[in-house]
């Protein structure tokens, strides 16, 4: 089952998220992720399985500026997926990523985007497994300026 983000199951998003971005605090996570309760361009879902425990999310937004290798706009993104270790090979994330498709279709999107770091091998695998095809690679740069 997938459900909204609400006031109700925030706290457990934040814990998921936690694991896909360990670097981040769990009271950011869940700052963050309260932006999303009730926002139509950017919202988060989160899988439940059959015990009712949330298992994992997926965080959708609608860009509207340039997404690598797009020809549309808006694109539905995928800004993030995630699902518990023990969870996996079960079905959540395809099932995710079939509501996240459903999701940009009803929002005028006939594209979706997502993107992963150069060396996460297992998640270009996954992205590719669930039918992405590579859009381009970069390489980012910043300069401090003082």
């Amino acid at each position: 089952m997938i459900e909204e983000i609400s006031s109700i199951n925030l706290q457990e998003c934040a814990r998921l998220a936690k694991q896909l971005w360990p670097e981040s605090a769990l009271d950011d996570l869940i700052n963050d992720f309260e932006i999303f309760i009730g926002n139509h361009d950017q919202s988060c879902y989160l899988y439940k399985n059959e015990q009712d425990e949330y298992c994992g999310f997926v965080q959708l937004s609608l860009r509207s500026d340039y997404v690598e290798g797009s020809s549309t706009t808006p694109v539905a993104y995928i800004e993030g997926i995630y699902v518990d270790e023990n969870h996996r090979r079960t079905g959540a994330s395809k099932e995710m990523i079939a509501f996240a498709e459903e999701w940009g279709r009803q929002n005028g999107c006939s594209q979706m985007g997502s993107d992963c770091e150069l060396t996460n091998t297992l998640s270009i695998e996954f992205h590719k497994g669930v039918g992405f095809t590579e859009a381009n690679r970069i390489v980012c740069f910043l300069k401090e300026l003082k």
